[in-house]
């Protein structure tokens, strides 16, 4: 351990932490743009500047390694003025459309130059206009926001994509991506990690907003809305509540008084999935079919898997993702047992991911869903209605897709998909197996993998979260290296909770508090406190396939709720 003094305030950290490490464990904030914890660390930005003893002027505290008797002023005026000058240089080339910016009262940017007082216009900076990239079924780009804090690059490397990249030299160095083509013609998936990590409005969503407002404002449309499992434990974050706090029936409720809808829930078809992905493994387990079985519900993955790994796409799951599926039913049970006209209903899925935006324009997918919105642009929709949402009551689900089972609910942490399908799994296989909680596959460790006997079989189970995580399990699957039988691979790390359409928080609080485990944990909660564990034993999929489907991996089933993927697909 390294003892040190932080602001005067003795501290021990190990040996190796930076000063930003000591900082925090004092309780002290000191601000950063490109920093950004588990994925940023280069001292580009200069905002974290501080005094040190031994040190020839102002160090990084980001970088700046601690030394014992090391003494750390964090707020001394040269301090203070090194980090206005930083953020007045900034600002020079910035375009300052703050209040039509989605950022707004969110942006990093904008928050510092307000606690330090910063003239936007003190330096008259050289104007360099660049094209908006609004080419992306998913993310837009406007580089004349960009500050090159180079957090997007630094993503986009960890999740191994490389879509994006510093281009350029000096003054007019850009992000943009190889040989200078847009957005869509890159290597993008559509994770959305490049959004999550940017501080300011440079890299954004594309909204359906005004889409989904259109349809509400038309009465010859039937609107639908399903919320998927993540959305009721990060909403909250977007009106002020706690991380990690569990707000389905203020979100039920605010979505009714948006217009004229219904409000399902997306665990319905999170157990469909379970009930269609448990068969096919069993399937191929029985039938020596193509082993190991992927999940194929993370789009972002499956798309990584189509331009990385086309000689993998025979081990994707042919199941569609939960969004999908119920898409699909909606299109055509629900219609047919209401006497609706198909083109008459408009279906908006509520979801934490960007790459879903891109997933319901596949070809393959039918237009089953007609808009996918974000967590964010469902915050926002909310807030622009003048919807007092801390005050609203908590309301239930319409049906007939309101009840479903905690297997459904935990989809949205990474290992969920995988315990769910290792519940109805294990029960199949074996009808006495009482086990519902498989806490081998939980948690927010990059790669987990276990091994379980049922029934006599050996299943041999690994889940990875992140695509970097994803690329290491594909390497060690194709060298035989490792073994498995099924594998959960979200692209996004720790899974749905941390999506790229979930709310933006401040990095005081990405930098400083577990999200992906504070908000799994609302999910798992909701999970124990659910009657109905398993997805075979909720009462509705009874009520699906008793009506529609007859069984699971029926052919009918195919025709609705299971799908292809192909190599390297351009929209």
């Amino acid at each position: 351990m390294v003892n040190l003094k932080i602001n005067h305030i003795p501290v021990s950290v190990p040996e190796g932490s930076t000063i930003l490490d000591a900082a925090r464990l004092a309780h002290v904030e000191i601000p950063t743009l490109c920093y950004l914890k588990d994925v940023a660390c280069v001292g580009s930005c200069r905002m974290c500047l501080v005094e040190a003893t031994g040190a020839r002027g102002l160090v990084a505290a980001c970088v700046y390694p601690v030394a014992e008797g090391m003494e750390v002023l964090t707020n001394t005026p040269k301090c203070r003025k090194s980090r206005k000058l930083s953020l007045e240089l900034l600002l020079s080339k910035h375009k300052k459309k703050c209040l039509s910016c989605e950022r707004n009262q969110t942006c990093e940017l904008q928050r510092l130059s307000i606690e330090y007082n910063a003239d936007e216009d003190r330096f008259e900076g050289e104007s360099v206009i660049h094209p908006l990239d609004d080419s992306n079924p998913c993310v837009v780009r406007d580089n004349d926001k960009c500050i090159n804090c180079m957090r997007c690059v630094a993503a986009c490397k960890k999740q191994h994509v490389g879509a994006i990249g510093p281009i350029g030299r000096g003054f007019n160095v850009r992000v943009g991506s190889a040989g200078g083509v847009e957005l869509k013609d890159s290597s993008c998936v559509g994770c959305g990690q490049c959004v999550v990590a940017c501080p300011v409005g440079a890299l954004t969503v594309k909204s359906n907003i005004h889409e989904v407002q259109a349809a509400l404002d038309d009465p010859s449309k039937k609107v639908v809305f399903f919320t998927a499992p993540s959305v009721r434990a990060t909403l909250g974050e977007a009106f002020g509540l706690p991380v990690g706090t569990n707000v389905e029936g203020k979100m039920v409720a605010a979505i009714r008084r948006l217009g004229d809808c219904e409000v399902f829930n997306m665990d319905v078809t999170a157990d469909l999935t379970i009930m269609e992905e448990a068969a096919e493994l069993l399937s191929r387990i029985q039938t020596g079919g193509v082993l190991p079985m992927f999940t194929s519900c993370c789009p972002g993955w499956v798309r990584f898997v189509e331009q990385t790994h086309p000689e993998m796409i025979p081990h994707l799951s042919t199941c569609k993702s939960p969004q999908e599926m119920f898409g699909g039913v909606l299109k055509t049970y629900y219609c047919e047992k209401h006497g609706i006209d198909p083109k008459d209903l408009f279906v908006v899925s509520v979801i934490p991911c960007s790459a879903k935006k891109f997933e319901c324009k596949r070809p393959e997918m039918k237009g089953e869903v007609d808009v996918a919105l974000t967590t964010r642009e469902l915050a926002h929709m909310i807030k622009t209605a003048g919807i007092r949402f801390i005050d609203l009551p908590d309301e239930a689900f319409d049906d007939p897709f309101a009840t479903c089972s905690g297997g459904g609910t935990i989809f949205g942490a990474t290992g969920g998909v995988m315990e769910a399908a290792l519940r109805v799994a294990a029960k199949t296989l074996d009808g006495d197996f009482k086990v519902v909680d498989f806490p081998e596959v939980r948690g927010a460790t990059p790669i987990k993998e276990a091994t379980y006997c049922v029934a006599g079989r050996t299943v041999r189970v690994a889940v990875a979260s992140g695509l970097e995580n994803a690329e290491t399990v594909i390497r060690s699957i194709q060298s035989g290296e490792k073994q498995y039988d099924f594998v959960e691979i979200m692209a996004c790390p720790g899974g749905c909770v941390n999506g790229g359409g979930q709310p933006s928080l401040p990095d005081s609080v990405r930098n400083n508090v577990a999200l992906r485990e504070e908000r799994a944990k609302a999910l798992y909660s909701s999970d124990k406190a659910n009657g109905l564990r398993r997805s075979s034993e909720s009462p509705v999929i009874d009520k699906i396939y008793g009506e529609y489907f007859g069984a699971p991996n029926s052919h009918r089933a195919h025709e609705v709720l299971h799908t292809h993927y192909k190599a390297d697909p351009r929209i």
